[in-house]
């Protein structure tokens, strides 16, 4: 794929003219054939309780056009359902099975796994112990962690040192250790907090190995998908707000990417990435996202 000249960029408030998107990895040509967006919600669509600008009318656009429209979350805090009214009250309806998020996801694999009955022990809040409930398992969320097969971790705002040393006695006993998501940070309204990857790290220096990783950047995620869309990679498109975790996602998996400046990474940090975190197109908002497929 060829790389266009990324010296010429500048920002968006200095241009009279209507919303481009900068063109970084990918000509105007690659959007062809583009039949699903995949947006990340966090830093894309809101920023805690705040709708971020453009977020409604994109997506109302996305699918008036035709698109397959699905979003992508590695927050494990509530379920698919949870979404789905959340997003309502923004003015999104969309059905639960319209969201992939790495609590169903990690309820998903354990399933692959497992038997019903299995116990787990979850770190995290209610969308990972809802979401693996449903799929039958027992789940404690407290010591003592007799007989536990699978410690699943996410973020959880209650988290304390008795449950870190329960997970570690739980996995040095021989329970499976499973991360949803290694986010370092979580968007806010008024900046970050730290992320589900934070209490994972804990759990890891404590036990010395890393667990099996659910969300993004790997791909098992957006291959469900993928599958349920009927879509091949070429034909997507995902818009996230974090290199490290949309951006690569995107890359890993064959899928044009597109970074959009209003949750976590900045341009210049898009700029100086590697070559396996850089963007195929550079977006202020949303709202040059339909310029960018064509909208007009």
């Amino acid at each position: 794929m060829a790389r266009h000249d990324m010296s010429d960029l500048s920002d968006a408030s200095d241009r009279s003219d209507p919303p481009s998107p900068r063109l970084w990895g990918a000509s105007r040509s690659d959007r062809a054939g583009i039949r699903a967006v995949i947006f990340d919600l966090d830093g894309v669509i809101y920023r805690g309780r705040r709708l971020l600008p453009h977020a409604v009318e994109t997506v109302e656009w996305a699918r008036n056009r035709g698109l397959a429209v699905r979003f992508l979350t590695n927050n494990s805090t509530i379920t698919r359902a949870d979404y789905s009214r959340h997003l309502g009250a923004f003015g999104i309806p969309t059905p639960p099975e319209h969201f992939m998020t790495s609590a169903y996801a990690t309820a998903l694999y354990l399933k692959s796994r497992g038997n019903a009955g299995d116990r787990v022990l979850v770190v995290g809040e209610g969308g990972l112990r809802d979401e693996i409930a449903a799929m039958g398992f027992e789940v404690l969320t407290a010591p003592p962690v007799d007989g536990v097969r699978y410690v699943a971790v996410g973020m959880d705002r209650a988290f304390c040192y008795d449950m870190l040393c329960a997970a570690m006695h739980a996995i040095l006993d021989g329970a499976e250790f499973i991360a949803s998501n290694r986010d370092a940070t979580y968007p806010v309204e008024n900046g970050l907090v730290p992320g589900g990857g934070t209490i994972v790290a804990a759990i890891e220096t404590a036990v010395g190995f890393s667990p099996a990783l659910i969300g993004k950047p790997t791909t098992r995620m957006l291959d469900l998908l993928l599958s349920e869309i009927g879509c091949a990679p070429e034909q997507a498109l995902i818009v996230g707000d974090r290199l490290d975790t949309d951006i690569k996602l995107g890359r890993d998996a064959g899928v044009r990417a597109a970074l959009v400046l209003t949750g976590i990474s900045s341009a210049e940090e898009a700029q100086a990435a590697p070559e396996d975190m850089r963007p195929d197109w550079v977006l202020e908002t949303l709202a040059e996202l339909p310029p960018l497929l064509g909208a007009g």
